[in-house]
């Protein structure tokens, strides 16, 4: 986006004490070589990026915070060095490195990834974004971010911290998602004529550390001379978001058997929500949930003297909706063989398995003295 006139006047602010006009973007590559964080997955300074490890971190960092994905990115990277050693894996090993970190089609796509790039690219990822949008599990975000941070392309990716930097920066009113054209256009202004990924970075940076959500630091950020939110005094205000969406609540049971120090599981689905992990048995999730028709869900054991409900439910959040477990619990003898589909797993090897956060409240619940 080439600036003219007044706005590209706008672009220039004075360099304090310098009396030199400086570029927004020269502003922000200064301070991000003063302040940036040393992450994981980021190269120091005159190193060339890896582009499987920006990946990584990339899908990982997906609706995750950067302190959630930290161990779980040092624990991929130790056990799969590189993009083919990920591929030569199984899904089911990669579902179980990731349980814990949520949004499970995140793990199947980079696996799906990790294979195509070995098996179509020679183990090498596109320099392209345009290549980069072809593979599994890439976004139009996620092609942008790999391109400039390990590629060096000018482009600039915009994720919620650079969102709200840009938001603020411009004060632009137009509510979220009707404003995020509006939002990348500005945020390719803050490119710097090279070094397009410490740009992208310097962004990033800043939203996390300065220009929080809440009570933004504004006193130390680079660009405070003229951002116009808050020359305006509203800068927590935003970015501007239409009102949340919420979905209806949902229902259903959960069915917790144990043999001795065994567990009964069963593998979801390969496609749909929680694809391919591990569950408890249980009813169907439902708006219309019916306690009786979910108790006739239940597995099917012919040595299981019975059911008996848990106080209390289990409750989780997804994305799109809210969802309440009833727990059931029964016990069978030694050698009862697992239902069709099912199988047993040792209760001592749970942390080992590819267990959704959701499950594991269930299992906690049922095997719980309560």
């Amino acid at each position: 986006m080439i600036l003219t006139g007044a706005a590209a006047q706008r672009n220039k602010v004075t360099a304090s004490g310098s009396g030199k006009s400086a570029t927004r973007a020269d502003l922000l590559l200064a301070w991000y070589d003063r302040h940036r964080r040393v992450l994981p997955w980021r190269a120091a300074p005159f190193e060339t990026a890896d582009p499987y490890r920006v990946w990584l971190s990339e899908i990982m960092l997906q609706q995750t915070t950067v302190k959630a994905v930290g161990p779980y990115f040092l624990k991929f990277v130790a056990r799969w060095p590189t993009v083919t050693d990920m591929a030569a894996a199984s899904l089911d090993d990669v579902l179980r490195m990731w349980a814990g970190l949520g949004y499970y089609s995140r793990a199947r796509n980079l696996h799906a990834c990790a294979v195509t790039v070995a098996r179509e690219h020679g183990g090498v990822f596109p320099g392209t974004e345009e290549g980069l949008r072809a593979l599994p599990g890439i976004g139009l975000y996620t092609a942008a971010a790999i391109a400039a941070i390990a590629f060096g392309r000018q482009t600039m990716p915009v994720d919620g911290n650079i969102e709200r930097v840009v938001s603020r920066l411009f004060a632009v009113d137009d509510e979220l998602p009707k404003a995020k054209p509006q939002i990348q256009q500005l945020a390719a202004t803050l490119l710097g004529s090279s070094r397009a990924g410490d740009s992208a970075q310097a962004l990033m940076d800043l939203g996390a550390t300065i220009c929080t959500p809440k009570k933004p630091a504004c006193a130390l950020c680079p660009l405070n001379g003229d951002c116009a939110a808050r020359i305006r005094g509203d800068q927590e205000t935003f970015p501007r978001k239409a009102p949340k969406k919420t979905g209806a609540l949902r229902r259903g049971a959960a069915f917790v058997v144990t043999r001795g120090d065994e567990l009964l599981v069963r593998t979801r689905p390969a496609k749909g929500l929680l694809g391919g992990m591990l569950e408890v048995p249980g009813s169907d999730w439902l708006v219309a949930h019916d306690e009786t028709v979910a108790r006739a869900q239940a597995p099917v054991l012919k040595s299981l003297s019975g059911w008996r409900r848990k106080t209390g439910t289990v409750t989780h959040v997804f994305t799109h909706f809210p969802l309440e477990l009833s727990v059931y619990v029964g016990k069978v003898p030694p050698r009862t063989r697992a239902p069709e589909g099912m199988r047993w797993v040792d209760i001592a090897t749970l942390d080992d398995e590819a267990l959704p956060n959701v499950m594991r409240k269930v299992i906690a619940h049922g095997l719980g003295e309560t």
